[in-house]
């Protein structure tokens, strides 16, 4: 089982959700970037539990602590160990799944494959893993913007039915992060979160849509063939618990189109004097190489698996049994989210950040 990500910017993560800690080690960072802890902890606070009444309550202040690599405000080109301490486990809690498989989760595909499992809340494959992807992202956003000045933002673009008008060219992190949803769209936000609310009243939980943008990003990242760009994109952002569908630029939407209306003329910028697109329903890439427009893309996740309604299930040994969940869980998964599919694609593209260098270009 690989539990690291990466070629040159390699991201090894570590960990369990009821586990004593979760963590992260980055190997490949190049030494002399300016980073400090507030810097990781301001992208890991957008993605913790507890954070209101639309996400778990499980309390968890996910307060990094570094480790290695880093002295005096600067990385030092070893690996940088990062650690987040669970504070608020509750393992016990999870006693009564020991032998049962829930609905919708990995119970009975981690039996298939080990043979064994974690079932203290999912063990390796509880999206609480994913606090340390965060951490992570957070490094590699810094050496983004360092060098390149790229940004990546993330936003809800859906929950349910409620949708969203998102310009995906203008939409800012403080204008996401300005409403608990995190939906740039303040009148959609509000019936987001009303549409939330009732699904967790009734003991239910709804999916949604995640859309995110990066900009700045060069022309000529990516390469032909196996290692696209956007195949790489999609295999982190897919790589994230109950997201079940991936598009970039028109996605599924060109499908529809025609291809006289679909293709981005190239034109010559007047100012810069640069190649670039009149449109962009490539979504910045073509032939699994960036463009030099921004890169758009939406996820989309599925309705959390944990539910408080009665389902019929089995346990290990096949025979018939009712599951009633109980716990701390999230109604919907993609506010939080948001700073999930951030950290994914900042992972990708600081790893396509050194391959690039590495060509002397």
């Amino acid at each position: 089982m690989s539990n690291t990500t990466g070629r040159l910017f390699r991201v090894t993560t570590f960990g369990e959700s009821h586990g004593p800690a979760l963590g992260a080690v980055i190997d490949g960072c190049p030494p002399g970037l300016a980073l400090a802890a507030e810097d990781i902890q301001a992208d890991l606070d957008r993605r913790r539990p507890g954070q209101g009444r639309l996400t778990s309550r499980r309390k968890e202040p996910d307060r990094v602590e570094v480790l290695s690599g880093l002295f005096e405000g600067r990385t030092t080109g070893t690996p940088i160990a990062l650690l987040i301490r669970n504070e608020d486990g509750d393992p016990a809690a999870y006693e009564h799944l020991r032998t049962l498989y829930r609905p919708g989760h990995a119970d009975f595909t981690w039996d298939a494959r080990f043979g064994r499992r974690d079932h203290r809340g999912g063990g390796r494959a509880s999206a609480r893993e994913t606090a340390a992807r965060v951490a992570a992202g957070a490094v590699a956003r810094r050496l983004l913007a360092a060098w390149h000045g790229v940004e990546v933002v993330a936003w809800v673009e859906a929950v349910g039915d409620v949708a969203a008008e998102v310009d995906a060219g203008t939409v800012t992190r403080a204008a996401v992060d300005a409403h608990e949803v995190r939906c740039p769209d303040r009148e959609a936000a509000a019936r987001m979160a009303e549409h939330i609310a009732a699904v967790r009243k009734d003991g239910d939980t709804i999916g949604g849509i995640i859309g995110a943008v990066a900009r700045g990003v060069p022309a000529g990242w990516g390469a032909p063939v196996f290692d696209k760009l956007g195949a790489e994109l999609g295999h982190a952002c897919l790589s994230v618990p109950a997201c079940k569908g991936f598009e970039i630029g028109s996605g599924f939407r060109g499908a529809r189109m025609r291809g006289t209306l679909h293709n981005d003329p190239f034109v010559v910028d007047e100012t810069t004097g640069r190649v670039r697109t009149s449109k962009n329903d490539a979504g910045g890439l073509l032939g699994g190489i960036s463009t030099g427009e921004d890169i758009v893309l939406r996820c989309a996740f599925k309705p959390v698996p944990t539910h408080f309604h009665p389902q019929a299930t089995v346990d290990r040994d096949g025979r018939p049994a009712a599951l009633q969940n109980r716990g701390r869980h999230d109604p919907c998964v993609v506010p939080r989210a948001v700073a999930i599919v951030e950290a994914a694609t900042l992972l990708v593209l600081a790893d396509h950040a050194l391959l690039f260098r590495s060509l002397g270009r």
